[in-house]
């Protein structure tokens, strides 16, 4: 169902993650993404597992909002660590069919894959669930900000970003109504083979196409009625206040770098 997609929704809250720097919060998780291929055996990951799931529990946002990130990608997982599984050679054979084996270190490095695509989703769903879009634009902006010594548009890029993210859960919500709308008069998304359902979602792509535009000329008119003309001269009304708390979780992601490169195979 699309209104059980959570991709660039926020829950507000009070917890300690709600209220760290958007900038921490965008640095650890792509930090986090980047460490997490150090991992190369069940210590690793299960390091990577706790932490992650205690960043989760920090939140104070139930663990189902988690599992809902990871239902629209499960395919793409389960094809991925199928491929690994099929095409990994080494250690005991347990199956074979012309050039398809399953083998000891296919089946490990296609554990390996999903728990690392968990724990990407997870880390990436706690960032977007306990940081409102505006904030996490004006991080990006702010990273962003050496680029324009090479006449990047910064503020430009931000603002693409801000605006794609906020309106993820409106179109999803938009599509949910339609949707509805269609079965009221008797269409069955669910009913016949893969040709018939692909069909079937045909008719729901011209009027969401005709909303987004719609509400897109909506936005621009109001943005040129507030007299926007980009981020030049523009003063900030948001703040972005760097706390001592985010410096110590900057350090606890160097603790848990020097923790994976330790106990690493």
């Amino acid at each position: 169902m699309m209104n059980k997609l959570i991709f660039g929704r926020y829950i507000p809250g009070a917890s300690f993650i709600h209220r760290m720097d958007p900038r921490a919060k965008l640095l650890g998780s792509f930090y986090f993404i980047a460490i997490i291929f150090l991992a190369n055996n069940w210590q690793t990951y299960a390091v990577l597992a706790v932490f992650t799931l205690s960043a989760a529990a920090l939140s104070k946002i139930n663990l189902r909002f988690f599992i809902r990130g990871i239902r629209p990608l499960i395919w793409l997982i389960l094809f991925t660590v199928a491929l690994q599984m099929l095409f990994t050679q080494g250690g005991a054979v347990y199956f074979q069919w012309w050039i398809f084996s399953i083998t000891e270190f296919g089946v490990i490095n296609g554990l390996f894959i999903f728990c690392r695509f968990v724990l990407i989703i997870f880390m990436s769903t706690l960032l977007t669930l306990t940081t409102p879009p505006l904030a996490l634009s004006d991080a990006i902006e702010y990273l962003l900000r050496p680029f324009k010594v090479i006449k990047v548009p910064v503020h430009e890029i931000s603002l693409m970003l801000s605006i794609a993210l906020r309106f993820v859960p409106t179109l999803m919500d938009e599509t949910e109504k339609i949707m509805n709308a269609q079965r009221a008069r008797g269409v069955d998304f669910g009913e016949g083979n893969l040709i018939q359902k692909m069909k079937a979602i045909i008719p729901l792509l011209i009027p969401l196409f005709v909303s987004s535009f719609n509400r897109a000329e909506d936005l621009a008119t109001a943005m040129e009625a507030r007299g926007y003309q980009g981020g030049e001269g523009r003063s900030k009304y948001r703040i972005l206040d760097w706390q001592f708390g985010d410096t110590m979780v900057m350090l606890l992601f160097a603790a848990l770098t020097a923790a994976l490169i330790f106990i690493r195979s």
